[in-house]
């Protein structure tokens, strides 16, 4: 079998690339929604998930990601290759319609390969934790930063593009079909292994409208999507603090409320974006010690936390439901290791005591304070079903830093 194309057949590296393409495609797509439905079970309020489904979804979503890169660079791979050789003419390309059909096909099919995978690999790399891609180039992209936002745009994209390279297989396949079984021509035969070519017509379609058309289809799925309010909306950020105003003496002007986990061995951040903190402070201790007490509520809601914020709100975790707010109070006690905040936490029904170091620093009337913390999740009833630290650690940092004024 000859390796490159000729005008009447397709070489053995185009057959190479199709049918391992259609390999890839067909397996990763039965992958992807297999892990989607643990993921959703996962989720959902009503399961109990345990360690076993965790590890399941988690390998199942590495493999899908994986693959999902594979594909991209066999596409791009297969286009250069395309572009660079000969191609096959159609068998019927003077039946106008369907010959346009047919290359319409081709450019979504073509265009979809590389869209697709990109858009996933984009929704991996813009968000943070769960599922690592087992691919050298490490976890991340150029130009793609941190964001939820462009997470979930990505993710959006990402499943409208699947569907237009499923109704683009789809329809090939359908012509394949057709040229083998009604019209009884070579079109089919000449892709397998083994199999010669068959004299194209002299009439061939050009590759303007087709492209054109193929590019309307692509604008037109994602309008729908958009139709549909399937995009997230970018708000911009409210107070930069997330803080909620109370009457304090030291009144919070900015500042940010936000935890660290590790899960599949990846730090992922979040932040609160509503809390408010009543705070009074004396430089000068009282005869106990004290220079005065804070008072912390926290909309845990208000969390988000990458891609596992739907998660972290669910019943084995933060029970948001049930358990809308936690509190931290404490007095603000010197120490011979600097200013404690000495206090109690309270998460979903469980009070644990908690300390925790105070920078502080106050100049002119006004304060800046950060401090961390870490604390085990399981003493506050959290993720109990997830015993495998691998999987999620049992370590949780707690940090703050604001900046607040006195109030006369």
């Amino acid at each position: 079998m000859q390796l490159t194309n000729s005008h009447t057949t397709y070489g053995a590296v185009s057959k190479t690339f199709h049918w391992l393409t259609a390999l890839l495609i067909l397996s990763n797509l039965g992958l992807g929604l297999w892990a989607t439905n643990i993921a959703e079970a996962i989720e959902d309020p009503a399961i109990t998930s345990t360690d076993a489904m965790v590890a399941r979804a988690t390998f199942l979503f590495s493999l899908h990601k994986t693959i999902g890169v594979t594909i991209f660079f066999v596409a791009l791979a297969r286009i250069l290759w395309a572009v660079t050789h000969v191609k096959p003419g159609l068998l019927n390309g003077d039946n106008r319609p369907e010959a346009w059909l047919a290359e319409t096909v081709h450019w979504l099919l073509y265009g979809s390969l590389v869209l697709v995978p990109l858009t996933g690999w984009v929704h991996h790399a813009a968000a943070t934790g769960f599922a690592p891609i087992w691919w050298p180039f490490g976890q991340g992209l150029p130009f793609v930063p941190k964001s939820a936002f462009v997470s979930e745009t990505a993710s959006t994209l990402h499943y409208i593009l699947q569907w237009v390279l499923i109704g683009a297989i789809a329809a090939h396949v359908a012509g394949a079909i057709k040229h083998h079984v009604l019209d009884g021509d070579a079109t089919l035969r000449r892709m397998l292994p083994g199999h010669g070519g068959a004299e194209p017509t002299r009439e061939q379609p050009g590759h303007a409208l087709p492209a054109v058309a193929a590019l309307i289809i692509w604008m037109a799925a994602l309008g729908g999507g958009a139709w549909l309010g399937w995009f997230p909306q970018h708000h911009a950020a409210t107070q930069a603090s997330g803080a909620s105003a109370v009457n304090s003496q030291w009144q919070v002007q900015s500042g940010t409320l936000a935890i660290e986990i590790t899960q599949m061995g990846s730090t992922v951040r979040g932040q609160f974006s509503d809390w408010s903190a009543d705070i009074s402070y004396e430089e000068t201790a009282d005869a106990e010690g004290r220079h005065g007490s804070v008072d912390v509520t926290v909309a845990t809601p208000t969390l988000s936390l990458g891609s596992v914020t739907d998660q972290a709100m669910g019943s084995d975790f933060l029970a948001t439901e049930e358990h809308p707010t936690a509190r931290y109070e404490a007095d603000l006690v010197e120490t011979p290791e600097g200013l404690m905040a000495d206090g109690t936490l309270t998460i979903r029904d469980m009070t644990q005591p908690l300390d925790i170091p105070v920078d502080l620093a106050i100049e002119n009337g006004t304060a800046t304070a950060s401090g961390r913390v870490t604390v085990d999740r399981r003493e506050f009833n959290i993720g109990q079903s997830v015993n495998d630290a691998d999987s999620l650690a049992y370590e949780v940092v707690i940090m703050f830093d604001l900046t607040a004024t006195r109030q006369e």
